[in-house]
């Protein structure tokens, strides 16, 4: 086995977001009676002492690196191939190496799925890319609605957000696009704050996918969907806040907008001067929820249309987060009474946030042989040996 490259391990440390001190707490490299284990770990960047294969392997589970990667020649060039459609302020979170660590894992995930849908000759699929260039907001929409088939007054007539949700998600899954919720690296330890990212877009013309930050508001999810599908039909990869001064992501907000509360609604919302921000929102509450809505996507609305100052929007989007974090709490408690009563399975809990179409590519790659264990586990973010508890429902087949 060659060498390891000093250059790699710090590379590798510092692309997790950890100073010297954190990762030797992280990767037990404890203090001596002469070095600290902050000194030590500079020791190993330094190529003063040679790493045991017992702490690259700690190594590559706490940077969230693969074994090899610290047998490459040189640290990689930055991954360029997705754009970063946020601003500064969102960028600039805690949670940047968590992001960086979860895109690099999606990117993995969809490179298997590619492979194995290249093996199988899936043809390619068109609408991926149809719109690049175009700065109509209706031909855009247009495009998305005639290609899926999704139906404004089939989105509304159902129940609840989540099932509106799923209702788009099924009709985007139905023509090749792969839909994850995903807020997290699998621990609620590294969960991602929906201020430093909403979703990712990953377009591709055999495996587009999106994800969707399930930390977030479900009401918020369809819209974050249709923001990102709009991304996969400009041809457009890349990771999105909600509210960004980018014109593309102006664009698809616009595009997300458009099909969820069209301008003709729009106009007829009208804010009462003088409002406090509970009033505005109990407004904005009575408007949003009976049409399976974001409120957040409604005063952001209300703002670009000149209805609402961009005081009141910002007090309004800080408001609706921290009734949302509020309200999650709640309902972390009112699961953890659940569980002891017996609640959703770990297995139904992540097929939900894999969902449909990733099964069924995992489960079709497992029984024609295209698959292995291990990259199934790969693709669906579990280890080998769960692959088919997973993939097998009551009727024994992905669902």
């Amino acid at each position: 086995m060659p060498s390891v490259n000093p250059q790699i391990l710090k590379w590798a440390r510092e692309t997790a977001g950890m100073s010297p001190e954190a990762a030797a707490s992280k990767l037990g490299i404890n203090d001596t009676r002469k070095l600290s284990g902050a000194v030590r770990v500079n020791a190993l960047e330094e190529g003063q002492t040679e790493p045991t294969e017992a702490i690259l392997r700690k190594m590559s589970k706490v940077y969230r690196r693969p074994l090899l990667a610290f047998y490459l020649p040189a640290p990689p060039r930055a991954d360029e191939s997705s754009h970063d459609f946020r601003t500064l302020p969102q960028r600039s979170s805690r949670d940047e190496p968590v992001i960086a660590a979860l895109l690099r894992d999606v990117k993995t995930r969809q490179s298997l799925v590619r492979a194995m849908l290249e093996e199988e000759d899936h043809p390619k699929l068109d609408f991926v890319g149809a719109m690049a260039g175009s700065r109509s907001t209706s031909d855009v929409l247009g495009s998305i609605v005639e290609t899926t088939g999704i139906s404004l007054q089939e989105f509304r007539s159902l129940k609840t957000p989540e099932l509106a949700f799923s209702y788009l998600r099924q009709k985007l899954e139905a023509i090749g696009v792969f839909v994850v919720l995903l807020g997290n690296l699998g621990t609620h330890h590294t969960n991602i704050d929906v201020s430093a990212f909403r979703g990712i877009a990953l377009s591709d013309p055999l495996a587009p996918f999106i994800i969707i930050n399930d930390q977030d508001a479900k009401p918020a999810w369809s819209f974050t969907l249709l923001h990102e599908a709009s991304h996969i039909w400009l041809g457009e990869s890349g990771i999105s806040a909600f509210a960004s001064e980018l014109e593309s992501e102006r664009f698809c907000n616009e595009v997300a907008s458009a099909f969820l509360l069209p301008n003709e609604e729009l106009v007829e919302l009208s804010v009462p001067p003088l409002s406090s921000t509970a009033a505005i929102s109990a407004y904005i509450s009575r408007f949003a929820s009976p049409r399976n809505l974001s409120m957040t996507m409604v005063a952001y609305r209300l703002y670009s249309s000149g209805k609402l100052s961009f005081d009141q929007w910002t007090t309004l989007a800080d408001h609706f987060r921290a009734e949302w974090r509020r309200q999650k709490e709640s309902e972390k408690e009112a699961r953890k009474a659940k569980e002891t009563e017996g609640g959703p399975s770990y297995y139904m809990v992540r097929r939900h946030r894999l969902g449909k179409a990733l099964l069924d590519a995992a489960h079709r790659g497992i029984t024609e042989g295209t698959l292995s264990a291990t990259k199934a586990g790969k693709i669906l973010g579990v280890a080998p040996r769960s692959v088919y508890p997973l993939l097998n429902s009551a009727n024994g087949r992905a669902a």
